[in-house]
């Protein structure tokens, strides 16, 4: 197939043609298209035939299975991505700390924080916009939270969000800076598989989505973006047949990437405990413990990280704001558990 257009864009809000050749003449249509396009599915190019965006030499062909001939002229027409509007839902929220410029919350494990593909509605901005009102004033012109900085669905713990324009510019300022010039503090507690041989540590290892699997991120040596992570740690779990069986952590962002903590600590040897994505290889680390601790593990399931301890100085006022969170009880239970191997 020669490929008249195929500098695919991020953003898949462009046309883009395909002129058939030999090898692929006979071909069904979706199959041709997803074997070109690997940014999108086979599922989502199927339905954008059947919903007449692509056409065969100029007509519209709604049949997927549909056979392309040697020379046809392909066209995808990808339609414009709308914007979602976030709706206000009545779910619970822990919160922290709240006055009119902020609110902290206590994210539980499982919740998302901001509308995406596949998670349109049930989030924390979700929850925020009902709980929060008319006291939203308003960023970037639309009353709607500002996210600031995030975590992962599966980890639990502390977030600020800012609910007005000046503590939007505040928040984002300080996590731009990372707390290298301010009071800005984020530490996270993890339980991972092994003893690092040290006491404490830093990884310093570029990050960037990974070639293999764009759903994950991947350690990087001459591109992607500076990422470093502080390590401690704080407790050492083990017997005599396991003598380094898993750690209690406690991890320091200087820089704030997507799934950071975990793949660095996956990168060096040693997974969170629970974490699917980077440390599958240790699931079976688990089946030769012993009972409770064989459950406790099997039955948790996400990483164990906790963001217990956020700290920031206040946009509108300038005080120093200090928040810690207690374990979850899953993560408590799990703990528990290490500590009596």
């Amino acid at each position: 197939m020669t490929d008249n257009s195929l500098e695919y864009p991020a953003g898949l809000d462009q046309d883009f043609s395909l002129t058939v050749d030999a090898a692929d003449a006979g071909k069904r249509l979706d199959a041709v298209l997803a074997a070109h396009l690997e940014a999108l599915s086979r599922n989502r190019i199927q339905s954008l035939i059947k919903s007449g965006d692509v056409t065969v030499g100029g007509a519209k062909i709604v049949e997927p299975k549909y056979r392309v001939n040697e020379g046809d002229a392909l066209t995808l027409t990808l339609p414009q991505a709308e914007d979602p509007e976030p709706k206000g839902e009545d779910i619970p929220v822990s919160v922290v700390f709240e006055d009119e410029h902020l609110i902290v919350v206590d994210k539980p494990a499982g919740l998302v924080v901001h509308p995406g593909a596949g998670n349109w509605t049930g989030t924390l901005v979700n929850a925020l916009i009902h709980h929060c009102g008319d006291s939203l004033s308003g960023i970037g012109g639309v009353k709607r939270p500002g996210i600031v900085h995030r975590i992962d669905k599966d980890t639990s713990g502390l977030l600020v969000v800012a609910k007005t324009d000046q503590a939007h510019q505040g928040l984002a300022a300080q996590f731009a800076d990372h707390g290298r010039t301010g009071p800005l503090e984020r530490a996270y507690s993890a339980l991972v598989w092994g003893a690092p041989s040290g006491l404490k540590g830093t990884i310093n290892a570029n990050l960037a989505r990974s070639q293999a699997n764009r759903q994950k991120i991947a350690v990087v040596k001459t591109s992607g973006r500076h990422a470093i992570t502080h390590w401690q740690v704080k407790e050492r779990f083990g017997n005599a047949e396991q003598p380094a069986l898993a750690s209690l952590l406690e991890c320091r962002l200087e820089t704030g990437r997507t799934h950071q903590i975990r793949v660095h600590m996956a990168h060096i040897g040693h997974p969170l405990i629970g974490d699917d994505d980077y440390g599958s290889g240790f699931k079976t680390k688990a089946n030769r413990l012993d009972e409770p601790l064989k459950s406790l593990v099997n039955g948790f399931h996400r990483q164990a990280l906790h963001a217990g301890l956020l700290a920031f100085e206040h946009p509108a006022n300038g005080k120093t704001l200090h928040f810690e969170s207690p374990y979850p009880d899953d993560f408590a239970n799990l703990l528990s558990g290490l500590q009596k191997f």
